[in-house]
């Protein structure tokens, strides 16, 4: 089985960083503006959707950086998470919220754009795409 290379480490690392971060601010200092992204649609309280996902943020990234042995499932789940983190940045440009710097259609549309990025990142920089040498 082949390994990640130097440079799909460095992204992981970066990414693990970025998530774990974000989480944090879920918690913290960018509460609000986490708060404006959840969807009016889904049935629980919009504070402990920031709460849940700023920990499943924080879980997912930590476990990018140190669960080594399992980074391929991680790199999954993570993806998995993008896809379904989703449907809030969708609900953010639909209801025209501005949170982040996002204050124009045009700006929250571009970031729709950035999720696939986001996938493909998590699934490339832990190795989903390599296949297993026989």
């Amino acid at each position: 089985m082949r390994t990640t290379s130097s440079l799909q480490n460095i992204f992981r690392i970066l990414l693990g960083a970025f998530l774990a971060f974000a989480g944090f601010s879920h918690l913290t200092f960018n509460r609000v503006e986490f708060l404006a992204q959840v969807p009016q649609w889904v049935p629980l309280n919009p504070d402990l959707v920031v709460i849940l996902s700023g920990i499943v943020e924080i879980s997912l990234g930590l476990s990018l950086i140190f669960f080594l042995k399992q980074k391929r499932n991680i790199g999954m789940l993570a993806a998995i998470f993008f896809i379904l983190v989703f449907p809030g940045n969708i609900s953010q440009y639909i209801n025209h919220v501005s949170a982040f710097g996002l204050n124009t259609d045009g700006l929250r549309l571009a970031r729709l754009f950035f999720q696939p990025v986001l996938v493909v990142w998590a699934l490339w920089s832990t190795g989903v795409f390599i296949k297993s040498e026989k």
